[in-house]
C-alpha cells in the first residue's frame, strides 16, 4: 500500500512495499539460483556486524535489549563506524538566493532516506558505483538515516559516510528508533524494553546517547507505531527523551503516531493529543516533530498556532509528504505548506527522496531525476517555471552554505565513480562509492547567465583531478557566460590565494576567468584571468587575492568569454581551492596496523587497517595505497577516520608480502609522508568444505518424526520427499546447526523443495541466515532474501562463527505454511 497525501496512513504502511516493517531490510538483493555447486563462490562483499579478522564491517543496528550489551571497546566494527567530520556552521544571504520565491529562515526541510539495508550495510562505502550519492545538501536542514525492521533490529545508527558528507554541508544526521505496527512484526514489549529503568536511569537512553556521541551523529528519529500502550507507557517514552536531553546534546525528532493516551492514532497535526511529545509543560520532550502525511490547511494552521502557544516555533514541525512511490509526480498541496506571499506555514518532511535513484535507469538518469526533484524541470533553481505542480524544492527554500571558513577545496567529487584519480593521475580502476570523500557540492546547480547562448555545466564522470568526477563546461560560446557555483563567507587576508586546476582539449587560451563577489556588493563579480594552457593535461593556476584583503568573499564562480564565437567550447575544472599562504601539509599518521586479514580467494585478501591519527590535526582524510613490485602505487581507499576496511588487496605475481601505505591529506590538500605496514602472502589457500555436514542440528519443530533437522545436514537431497527438514510451527520457523568450533565462513547454500523433487511452489520465499560465536552472543543476520523462487540459493559471506541458523519467514510461494529445506550448507575452512 502506498501513502497518498490525502490519507492518514502511517509511515509503516508505505514500508510494506520495501519490507522495512518486516524481517527483511530494504532492497536487499535476492539470492541467486545456483546449479548445486560444490561450494559457493567466495566474495568480499558481506560479513556480520560483529565480524572479527579481516571481514567487512557494517553499520550498527540493535533491539532495545541488545544495545544494552553494546560497548565500542569490544565491538570490532565500532571503530569503522565513526564519523570524524564535525558539524559545520551554515549561513544564507537572502540577496544571493537563486529563486525570488524562495525563503531563508522560514520553513526548513528534513529528509528521511534509506541509503541501504538495515543489516549488511557496509560501513565505509563499497566497490559498487550504483549508489544514492545525494548532492543537494544546501536545501536540507536534517537528514534521518531511515531503516529498521522487526526481524533485524529496531535501532539503526547512520553510516559514517553519510554523517561525514552531511556534516561538511552543515546538515544534522539522526539515526532511527523504529517500533512497527503489530501487523508488521511489532511487539509492545520492545517499547517497554526501551523505557526500562534502573533506579533513576534509563539504560537504553544512555546507550542511545553513547552511540550518537561515539559515532558522531546528532540525534534520533523516534517512530513508535506499535499499538496497545497506555498513558503510563507514553509518559515513560516522553520521560526517556527528556532524561536524555538533560544529560547529553543528543536531539530527538518525534513522529506523529503514538498519542499521550498510549494508543497509536496519527493526528496529521500538532494537537492536544500529541503535543506533549514536543513540549511537556516546561520540559522540552523533542526538538522537532514529523507530522503524518494526511495534513490539511486547517490542520497546519492550528498546528502552527499550537506550537506558538507552547513556546515553540512552527518550523520545528515538519509536515510529511511521501515520495517513495512517485517522486516528483506526488501530489502535494504546496500552497498550504508554502503559501505565496505569506510566511511558510511549517517546515517540510520528505519521506524517501531516494526515489530519484531507485527509479532511475542509470546514473545519468538518476542525476536528471534528482535535479528535477530538487531544482525543477529546467535544471535551473532560478527558473522553476513549469506546467508540472512539482516546481522543485528550490522554488520554496533558499540555499544555505557551510563554506564559512578557510581553507575551502573542492574537486567536484560526488562520492562515487568508475575510477579514482589522485593529482590527475589514475590511482585505481573500477567502480566505488564513499560519501566520506564527497566534496561540498556547488550551491547553485546550475546558474548560468549570458546575453547569448548559455554554456552547460555538468558533473563529468569520464575525467577527474581528485576522485571520480570533475566539472565540465561545454557548448557554444558566443557571449560572456557567468557561472555561479558557490555561496560563501570567506574572509580575504593578505596572503589568500585562489587556485584553479583545469584542462582543455587543446593547448591555447582557456577563455576562462575566475569570478568572485564580496559581501559589500554580493551580486557584482570581479574576474581574474586563468590564461592559456600549454597542453591537454591538468594545469594549475594560482591567483593572488591580496588586493582584496579585508573583504569577505560572498560567491565563487567562473566567467567564460571569447573574442570570437566558439562553436564547441569545452573546459574541465578539476579543483577550486581558497587558502592562505602556501599549501600546508600535515604530519604523517603513525603505527599503521593490520587488525585482521581474510583470505577472500587465492591471491586476494580483505583487510582491517588502523593507525594513529596525525598529530596536530588539519587532516581532511587519509588515503590508503599498496606499493606495487614495479614501484608504482594502487589506491585502495580513503577515510577521514583512523581505521579503514580494504575490501580487496590483490597479490601481484608471486610477491611474498605487500607494503601498504597510509598518507594524511591536509585540509588544503597537502600530502604527508607515508606510514607503512606489510601484509604477508602464502602459497596455500585454506580448503573450503561444508562445515554443517553431519553436525548436530536443532529446529523449531518438525512435520513428523522422519523429517527432523538432521535431514537438512545429511548431505543428500535425493532420498525422496522425506529427505528434508519440514516444520509447520506457527511460532517461528528456524533451523540451527552447531559447527563444533568457530570457523571462517565464506558462504551458505540452501536447497529448497524443488531441489528434492517437490513442487517449485514450495520453495522457500523469504528467509534470513544468522550466525553467532557462542550461545551467549546475540544472533547477527548475514544474509536476507525476499521473493526467492529458485530451488537452490547461494549466499556469500565473510565471517567467523560456530552457530548458524536459518530463519524462515515466508515458507512457500503460496499460502502453504510448511517450510521444506532439503539441505542447509555452511561453507568455510
Amino acid at each position: 500500500m502506498r501513502v497518498r497525501l490525502a490519507s492518514a496512513l502511517p509511515i509503516c504502511a508505505a514500508l510494506a512495499a520495501t519490507a522495512l516493517c518486516t524481517s527483511p531490510a530494504t532492497a536487499t538483493p535476492a539470492a541467486t539460483a545456483t546449479p548445486a555447486p560444490a561450494a559457493p563462490a567466495p566474495a568480499a562483499a558481506t560479513a556480520t556486524a560483529t565480524a572479527t579478522g579481516g571481514g567487512q564491517p557494517y553499520a550498527s543496528y540493535w533491539y532495545p535489549n541488545t544495545i544494552l550489551g553494546w560497548d565500542p571497546a569490544t565491538d570490532p566494527d565500532a571503530r569503522f563506524n565513526r564519523s570524524r567530520v564535525p558539524l559545520q556552521p551554515r549561513t544564507a544571504d537572502p540577496a544571493l538566493r537563486a529563486n525570488a520565491n524562495a525563503r531563508s529562515g522560514e520553513g526548513r526541510i528534513a529528509s528521511l532516506v534509506s541509503f541501504g539495508p538495515t543489516s549488511a550495510n557496509p560501513s565505509q562505502g563499497s566497490a559498487d558505483p550504483d549508489y544514492y550519492a545525494f548532492g543537494y545538501w544546501q536545501y536540507v536542514d536534517k537528514l534521518v538515516f531511515w531503516g529498521g525492521s522487526a526481524g533485524e533490529g529496531l535501532i539503526l545508527a547512520p553510516n559514517p559516510t553519510v554523517i561525514d558528507a552531511a556534516h561538511r554541508n552543515g546538515v544534522k544526521v539522526y539515526g532511527t528508533v523504529f517500533f512497527p505496527p503489530t501487523a508488521y512484526g511489532g511487539r509492545l514489549q520492545w517499547v517497554r524494553d526501551l523505557t526500562q529503568k534502573s533506579g533513576g536511569r534509563y539504560p537504553v537512553a544512555d546507550k542511545l546517547a553513547q552511540a550518537a556521541q561515539y559515532y558522531g551523529f546528532d540525534g534520533w528519529f523516534i517512530n513508535q507505531e506499535t499499538d496497545g500502550g497506555d498513558s503510563a507507557l507514553a509518559s515513560e517514552v516522553r520521560a526517556l527523551m527528556q532524561y536524555t536531553k538533560a544529560r547529553s546534546p543528543v536531539e530527538f525528532m518525534w513522529y506523529d503516531a503514538m498519542t499521550e493516551s498510549g494508543s497509536v492514532n496519527w493526528q496529521n497535526a500538532l494537537t492536544t493529543a500529541n503535543d506533549a511529545f514536543l513540549q511537556d509543560g516546561s520540559r522540552r520532550s523533542s526538538d522537532s516533530m514529523f507530522l503524518n502525511f494526511g495534513w490539511t490547511a486547517a490542520g497546519l494552521d492550528s498546528s502552527r498556532d499550537r506550537a506558538r502557544s507552547l513556546g515553540r516555533g512552527e518550523y520545528e514541525l515538519y509536515s510529511g509528504i511521501d515520495t517513495e512511490a512517485n517522486g516528483y509526480n506526488t501530489g502535494v498541496s504546496w500552497d498550504t505548506l508554502f503559501p505565496a506571499g505569506r510566511a511558510h506555514t511549517t517546515s517540510l518532511g520528505l519521506y524517501r527522496p531516494e526515489w530519484t535513484w531507485k527509479s532511475a535507469t542509470d546514473r545519468a538518469d538518476f542525476y536528471a531525476r534528482d535535479a528535477r526533484y530538487w531544482v525543477g524541470a529546467n535544471g535551473d533553481p532560478s527558473d522553476t517555471t513549469t506546467s508540472s505542480p512539482w516546481k522543485g524544492l528550490a522554488n520554496y527554500v533558499a540555499e544555505a552554505t557551510a563554506i564559512t571558513a578557510k581553507p575551502f577545496v573542492t574537486s567536484f567529487n560526488t562520492g562515487q565513480g568508475d575510477f579514482y584519480n589522485s593529482g590527475g593521475a589514475r590511482a585505481a580502476t573500477g567502480g566505488w562509492n564513499n560519501l566520506s570523500l564527497q566534496d561540498v557540492p556547488p550551491t547553485y546547480r546550475w546558474l548560468v547567465t549570458s546575453t547569448g547562448s548559455r554554456l552547460t555545466p555538468s558533473i563529468d564522470f569520464t575525467d577527474a583531478y581528485q576522485g571520480g568526477s570533475s566539472l565540465r563546461l561545454a557548448g557554444r560560446l558566443d557571449a560572456a557566460n557567468t557561472v555561479r557555483l558557490y555561496q560563501t563567507r570567506l574572509p580575504v587576508a593578505a596572503d589568500t590565494r585562489l587556485s584553479v586546476v583545469l584542462k582543455t582539449p587543446a593547448a591555447g587560451p582557456t577563455n576562462l576567468r575566475a569570478a568572485v563577489s564580496f559581501t559589500d556588493a554580493p551580486t557584482v563579480f570581479t574576474t581574474l584571468d586563468l590564461g592559456s594552457t600549454t597542453g591537454t593535461g591538468w594545469e594549475r593556476r594560482t591567483l593572488d587575492l591580496s588586493a582584496f584583503a579585508g573583504r569577505t568573499i560572498a560567491q565563487i564562480g567562473l566567467r567564460a568569454a571569447a573574442a570570437q564565437s566558439i562553436d564547441s567550447y569545452e573546459v574541465r575544472i578539476g579543483q577550486l581551492a581558497l587558502y592562505d599562504g602556501a599549501v600546508d601539509t600535515t604530519a604523517a599518521p603513525t603505527a599503521p596496523t593490520v587488525l585482521g586479514a581474510a583470505d577472500v580467494s587465492p591471491g586476494r585478501k580483505s583487510l582491517r587497517l588502523a593507525w594513529t591519527a596525525s598529530a596536530g590535526g588539519a587532516v581532511h582524510h587519509y588515503e590508503v595505497y599498496r606499493r606495487n613490485p614495479d614501484g608504482s602505487r594502487t589506491f585502495l581507499g580513503a577515510t577521514p577516520d583512523d581505521a579503514y576496511f580494504v575490501p580487496r588487496l590483490d597479490r601481484v605475481g608471486t610477491e611474498s608480502s605487500t607494503t601498504v601505505e597510509v598518507e594524511a591529506i591536509s585540509t588544503e590538500y597537502g600530502r604527508s609522508a607515508a606510514a607503512t605496514t606489510t601484509v604477508g602472502w602464502t602459497d596455500t589457500t585454506p580448503a573450503v568444505s561444508n562445515l554443517a555436514l553431519g553436525r548436530p542440528a536443532t529446529a523449531s519443530g518438525q512435520c513428523n518424526a522422519a523429517e527432523g533437522p538432521a535431514k537438512a545436514v545429511n548431505g543428500s537431497v535425493t532420498g525422496g520427499n522425506g529427505d528434508k527438514w519440514c516444520t509447520l510451527n506457527s511460532g517461528g520457523k528456524w533451523l540451527e546447526v552447531d559447527l563444533g568450533a568457530a570457523h571462517p565462513l565464506s558462504g551458505f547454500v540452501v536447497r529448497h523443495a524443488a531441489a528434492g523433487g517437490e513442487s517449485a511452489a514450495w520453495n522457500t520465499r523469504d528467509f534470513t541466515i544468522q550466525v553467532r560465536g557462542s550461545t551467549s552472543d546475540p544472533w547477527t543476520t548475514v544474509a536476507t532474501t525476499t521473493g526467492n523462487t529458485a530451488a537452490s540459493t547461494t549466499h556469500p559471506v565473510s565471517t567467523t562463527a560456530r552457530y548458524v541458523r536459518l530463519v524462515v519467514t515466508g515458507p512457500t510461494q503460496t499460502s502453504d505454511p510448511a517450510a521444506r529445506v532439503y539441505e542447509f550448507e555452511a561453507w568455510g575452512s
